[in-house]
């Protein structure tokens, strides 16, 4: 038996990105297995997480923001170090980061002999152009005690690149929320969306290079020349990076659209209390990402009874299977689009759509959960040797 450990977890930020929803679920399923976990956050608007989650939280507010990217991630982790600080803060048996930002931090607290480790997960590894960004982003990973990864693509890079010997914990999904069911709250949703009938076509992520955005709109629009009554919803992109010049070529390419750009809703950030919902609405979500550290959404989607269209590559490969899936090819729009337009078929969809609860159905937060243990134990006995 595993005696109650306690678990300091760390994000970057208040908002619905994959890897808070990751370490929010991971901090519940823990909680759930009887350790006392706090999921701690840098707290911009004062509001709290998107959700209340179950279990502890600890927000704490921020100075204001830095004129520019660099200069507001070093304030972030000042912010997070000069928290935990605070003796009243720091008990705890475990102190795990999900991310650059509180990995920085953490390592500044144990090169000053204020914790004596830390537990860094890598959701994936971003290219920065500046520097001081990418060194960063190597010392939150460089500093760690034990690393983890979401998937064997990054584990692999992390041996690769680094030679760190990561164990891979996973994703999951709440099948008690994520469900094919249908009531009158997708219609009111439907409604304040502005949706009119015909197929929606989903993505998650927002506008950014790595969602491929450009990529969905060039599918659309060529989906759209025999499918015109299809729809294109674009919700989420609350980042801390800056996408401003991919989102104005985004709003360039939208603009040639004319008539067919009124088929394109693009929603912003989504309630928790929506978002399943919102994955009801959907015909089809469409993921063709160039970059993911998992890409927990198309677990959300299938456990909604959605098809997931996602990228051949990895790491959707490494857990879906060819009967999965409708996949295609993330750098040619026309692949992209052809995916959607099977979505659409009945016989293809009705096999995609049993496929995906099956799948999701392997995927429980309580293994992801219990994968983590042990690299707990024993960060915690080396801590005490």
């Amino acid at each position: 038996m595993i005696q109650p450990l306690r678990i300091a977890m760390l994000t970057h930020s208040t908002n619905p990105r994959g890897g808070v929803v990751h370490s929010m679920q991971l901090s519940e399923a823990l909680t759930t297995l009887g350790h006392e976990v706090t999921l701690h956050a840098p707290d911009a608007k004062g509001s709290g997480f998107f959700r209340e989650p179950a279990c502890r939280t600890a927000c704490f507010p921020l100075k204001a923001a830095a004129p520019d990217m660099t200069a507001m991630v070093g304030q972030r982790i000042d912010d997070y170090v000069g928290y935990f600080e605070q003796t009243v803060t720091r008990d705890f048996d475990i102190f795990h980061a999900h991310d650059g930002i509180s990995g920085n931090a953490l390592a500044t607290l144990k090169e000053r002999g204020l914790i004596t480790g830390f537990v860094r997960t890598v959701h994936h590894i971003d290219h920065f152009a500046d520097p001081c960004l990418m060194a960063l982003q190597d010392r939150s990973i460089d500093r760690a005690d034990a690393c983890l990864a979401v998937s064997a693509l990054w584990q692999a890079a992390l041996r690769d690149t680094k030679g760190i010997d990561a164990t891979v914990v996973g994703n999951g999904v709440d099948t008690q929320c994520f469900a094919p069911s249908w009531s009158g709250d997708q219609t009111e949703l439907r409604d304040r969306i502005g949706l009119h009938v015909g197929p929606v076509f989903l993505s998650i992520g927002g506008i950014e290079a790595r969602k491929n955005t450009l990529g969905i709109l060039e599918a659309f629009r060529q989906l759209r020349a025999v499918k015109p009554d299809a729809q294109l919803v674009i919700a989420g992109g609350v980042s801390l990076l800056d996408h401003r010049d991919y989102q104005e070529e985004f709003q360039s390419h939208l603009r040639t659209l004319r008539a067919d750009a009124s088929a394109v809703h693009i929603i912003g950030a989504v309630s928790d209390d929506d978002m399943p919902n919102l994955y009801r609405l959907a015909d089809a979500l469409v993921f063709p990402s160039l970059k993911e550290g998992f890409g927990l959404v198309v677990l959300e989607a299938m456990a909604s009874g959605v098809p997931a269209i996602v990228p051949s590559i990895a790491p959707f490969t490494e857990y879906l299977s060819s009967e999965d899936a409708i996949w295609c090819d993330p750098l040619h729009p026309a692949s992209i689009a052809e995916a959607m337009a099977l979505s659409l078929m009945a016989p293809i969809r009705d096999r995609i759509i049993a496929r995906g609860l099956e799948v999701a159905g392997r995927f429980s937060w309580r293994r992801v959960a219990e994968a983590h243990l042990s690299t707990y134990v024993t960060l915690k006995e080396a801590a005490h040797a």
